[in-house]
């Protein structure tokens, strides 16, 4: 007998989607303009921050897998991953506010105060966000509404990064009275509530649906071997891990780029665009929202085309026009503001179907890992997939600022004509030369969507057959 098709509530979307609005208040952060905070407004330098990058992204990868094992033995009246969100919240707001406030010390205590605070924001990051993300894979199995359920995950994280790219510098100097210091301290008290509200909104309406096949030998040991023996895991990873290098460096210097490249060194000096001057912190706060609003569009074009093509020559076709936009950028100088706009906004439309595709190729993953072993380890899929982006994000910072050191690079000194080269090459031909080895690693990735359908019919009747619902 046939079992009817079930099919997501959009309230329930929309809710889920809240989780990673409250997310992306703090990545988007981290993204753009964490490494900034650093150089320039807490002082520490290039080179202690690129170290302090790596070390720290690298430990807070390693605590991925942790916290996802332990949320795959997980059981509660919430379920397996809810609970993490609704305890994790309170706190990582709190560390949020500590990361982003400057002490009174000297370079070793400021040092110090910096791998403290940010390692403790970070650990509760995963502590939160890799339980839910890994929603994704019990809350249906149908494949269209996954990709939907990803599409609107990242609209609400477009959007987000939209808030901060419009709001986080005004908000600054908004409430600093003149301290940047001050400012950034209370624009992540703001930050913190909008963000535990929007946890509460996910933790209380979503559900996890989707029940693994009962097991007796369900050991860390061979959790790991089975995810290590998943090939497409495997070829996933490491196609997100070197599409990360791609857009982390571009990210990452982002700012840096235009104090020291458009500016000259000199933010508080307006330059002309559109028939008006503006200074470096309105333009930069323009260029970033500019850059969401494309990649709000992309998640759009995404969702909508999805429905239409399978996900493998979706990826392909946006990496390839990413790639060409992030190109252009070596061509590009100072002066010509209108072509940078548009060529940050279109990298980033194409960019943004990616994150959307991963996400729902990694459910396939997890698809494929318990119709191949009989063991479902959605947790681990998920927090080893994220395990990969915060190494690439590591490595990114790593590459990106040690380079800058290398060439001399001083924070709120002007510019040598060597670091304002090394800018312009992060932006464009580094991350071109990661894309196309991102696509070669694709290339051989396994799973097309025929296969995935083909797969959940016969795990949805081994579930049946098993006393278990399929979908509720």
């Amino acid at each position: 007998m046939s079992t009817p098709t079930f099919k997501l509530p959009v309230r329930e979307k929309l809710a889920y989607g809240c989780g990673d609005f409250a997310s992306c208040l703090y990545w988007r952060t981290f993204m753009v303009y964490l490494p900034f905070f650093y150089t320039d407004i807490f002082g520490i330098t290039a080179a202690a921050l690129a170290t302090m990058l790596l070390v720290s992204r690298i430990w807070d990868g390693i605590n991925d897998p942790i916290i996802g094992l332990f949320a795959d033995r997980t059981e509660t009246r919430w379920g397996k991953f809810r609970p993490f969100i609704l305890f994790g919240a309170v706190p990582f707001a709190i560390f949020g506010v500590l990361t982003f406030t400057t002490p009174n010390l000297g370079p070793m205590g400021k040092l110090v105060w910096a791998y403290l605070t940010y390692n403790g924001l970070m650990m509760l990051y995963t502590t939160v966000n890799i339980p839910y993300t890994s929603m994704l894979g019990v809350m249906t199995t149908a494949a269209s509404d996954r990709t939907q359920l990803v599409s609107v995950k990242f609209m609400f994280a477009f959007a987000a990064n939209l808030v901060v790219s419009a709001t986080l510098l005004p908000i600054v100097d908004a409430l600093g009275g003149g301290s940047a210091q001050r400012g950034w301290q209370l624009a992540f008290v703001v930050y913190g509530v909008v963000a535990i509200g929007f946890f509460m909104l996910t933790v209380f309406g979503t559900r996890e649906r989707i029940k693994p096949m009962p097991e007796a030998n369900t050991s860390v040991r061979r959790d790991l071997k089975l995810i290590l023996t998943n090939k497409a895991w495997l070829l996933l990873t490491a196609t997100t891990l070197i599409w990360i290098l791609h857009l982390g460096i571009h990210s990452s210097v982002s700012a840096h780029y235009f104090k020291y490249f458009i500016y000259d060194g000199n933010p508080d000096t307006p330059l002309p665009f559109l028939g008006r001057s503006f200074t470096m912190t309105t333009l930069l706060s323009a260029f970033n929202t500019f850059s969401q609003v494309g990649a709000v569009i992309g998640v759009l074009l995404t969702s909508t085309l999805s429905t239409r093509w399978a996900k493998r020559p979706l990826f392909i076709g946006g990496f390839v026009l990413a790639i060409v936009f992030a190109g252009a950028f070596y061509f590009l100088q100072p002066g010509q503001l209108l072509q940078i706009f548009v060529a940050e906004a279109l990298f980033s439309l194409f960019g943004a179907a990616l994150p959307v595709l991963l996400w729902a190729m990694y459910a396939d993953t997890a698809d494929y890992g318990e119709w191949k072993t009989g063991r479902r380890t959605t947790g681990l899929v998920f927090s080893a997939s994220t395990m990969s982006q915060k190494v690439g994000w590591a490595l990114a910072a790593f590459v990106a600022f040690q380079a800058l050191a290398f060439v001399g690079f001083t924070a709120d000194m002007a510019p040598t004509p060597e670091v304002k080269n090394n800018l312009v090459l992060m932006m464009s031909l580094v991350p071109v030369g990661f894309g196309v080895l991102a696509l070669v690693i694709f290339h051989f990735y396994p799973l097309t969507d025929q296969r995935v359908n083909e797969m959940n019919a016969e795990l949805k009747q081994r579930r049946i057959a098993a006393g278990l619902p399929s979908e509720v």
